[in-house]
């Protein structure tokens, strides 16, 4: 199983925003502290903003928060949302021309070991990935609120 870099992006912008819940996150903040292009990161935030993991807030005083407690947001969730599909062989897909489709029982030895794997995903949550907070925003260098320069 190969998760794509656009679920990666998006399980560290929620980790960063639940680190930091006391303030709203930029995308500039998050961009910059994970090298990642602003651009590619604001596709991804607009997708973690539509399916309800996010909220946003455009101007002055705006940036990013979380949308639900850290307990409500699940990583199973997270990625069955963001990753395009899950064709982990050709025979997964509508448009399959193996040979062995008909008789294979690899594909369905295959989609048992997606099924744990989502299933164990789903009993993993936000809170669970950062519940060690000090610790976490040490690691990623989180500014304290009284710290932070209006305007970035």
């Amino acid at each position: 199983m190969h998760i794509t870099q656009h679920t990666d992006f998006a399980l560290r912008v929620l980790i960063y925003l639940g680190a930091c819940t006391e303030r709203r996150v930029t995308v500039r903040e998050v961009s910059d502290r994970f090298g990642i292009s602003r651009s590619h990161l604001m596709k991804i935030v607009n997708q973690l903003v539509t399916d309800g993991f996010v909220e946003g807030t455009r101007g002055k005083g705006g940036g990013l928060r979380l949308a639900r407690a850290p307990e409500a947001i699940g990583v199973g969730e997270v990625v069955r949302r963001m990753e395009p599909g899950f064709e982990l062989v050709e025979c997964f897909g509508s448009d399959s021309r193996c040979l062995l489709s008909s008789g294979c029982r690899l594909k369905g030895a295959f989609s048992r070991a997606l099924d744990a794997f989502l299933t164990s995903l789903d009993g993993v949550t936000l809170a669970d990935l950062i519940v060690q907070r000090s610790r976490l925003r040490g690691v990623l260098e989180i500014v304290p609120v009284d710290a932070v320069v209006p305007g970035l």
